[in-house]
């Protein structure tokens, strides 16, 4: 909040109300939300009272993306910044505070297709064997591990998973993902027995004489954070002898790209990540076609 603390008064009440509106058009996540508010915040310092946020033309936007055009500066990250105004501008137009968009001309930076990192299927067999069960932290770990690959979810959706959330008889979690939308997930025999076994010989232990709705707890008696989970993986990681920098999402990645290799529709593989739009998952056909043109290289007389 520091950026936009700076700012006038009036600036800021702006700026928040756009923040509020878009929450409320599209319950966009507190990081997404912070995202806009503090590049907003950076371009109306840049404006320095010269001329309202509001009011800025589309020369405005054209000087200031120039200026942050630095040496070592990434395409994706102008884009990003672009987006944000470009939020923001067409919000104000349908809130007819401003009679033209001054970004609508403004042409998004070229950028290379970013392709996901992901985990062969022997990396992710080496990381879920990689807990150490005879114990009930280990056990907690396995299970989680198997959770985030049997469904592919969001590091964000696995701390905020409850109790009530998984239903082990049906073999489904109800997963509550971005803006709110809820999906029902799969989860495979594996991860289900998992999950059995660590609710029933770990959780009460690691609670204690606490009480949690959270699926997945600490020693403390509270429920896993995002660091908790990302240092658990990194140090599975790094025992299972996984030379990738993995991360939680890793295994987001590998549930998607495996499924693919395997023959799932891209559609299935779309509801079952939880994302609105098929361009989004479309980026892992990229993935999946890479592996098969990789193994085809290597294992084909003619390759």
């Amino acid at each position: 909040m520091a950026a936009i603390d700076a700012l006038d008064d009036d600036t800021a009440r702006v700026i928040e109300s756009f923040i509020d509106g878009l929450w409320a058009e599209r319950g966009l996540s507190d990081a997404t939300l912070g995202a806009y508010r503090n590049d907003l915040a950076h371009f109306a310092k840049w404006l320095d009272r010269r001329v309202a946020l509001i009011q800025a033309k589309r020369a405005d936007l054209q000087a200031y993306l120039a200026a942050r055009n630095t040496p070592g500066s990434s395409p994706r990250s102008a884009a990003r910044l672009l987006s944000s105004l470009r939020q923001f501008y067409r919000y104000q137009l349908r809130a007819n505070a401003i009679d033209e968009d001054p970004t609508a001309l403004i042409e998004m930076p070229t950028q290379g297709r970013r392709l996901p990192k992901t985990l062969t299927e022997a990396d992710v067999e080496a990381l879920l064997n990689a807990p150490d069960t005879d114990s009930d932290i280990g056990l907690r770990d396995r299970a989680m591990l198997e959770l985030m690959y049997a469904a592919g979810l969001r590091v964000s959706e696995l701390v905020g998973a409850t109790r009530a959330q998984v239903n082990t008889r049906q073999g489904v979690i109800r997963v509550t993902g971005k803006g709110g939308r809820e999906r029902l997930v799969p989860l495979g025999l594996a991860a289900v027995e998992w999950l059995e076994q660590y609710m029933r010989e770990a959780r009460g232990i690691l609670l204690g004489a606490k009480q949690s709705d959270a699926l997945f707890v600490t020693g403390r008696g509270g429920g896993m954070t995002r660091q908790n989970v990302w240092h658990r993986i990194r140090g599975y990681a790094e025992q299972a002898g996984i030379r990738n920098d993995v991360s939680p999402h890793a295994l987001r990645h590998a549930f998607a790209t495996h499924l693919l290799n395997h023959g799932a529709d891209l559609r299935a593989v779309q509801m079952l990540l939880g994302h609105a739009d098929l361009s989004t998952t479309q980026i892992y056909t990229h993935v999946a076609r890479a592996r098969l043109t990789a193994l085809h290289a290597e294992h084909h007389p003619r390759g």
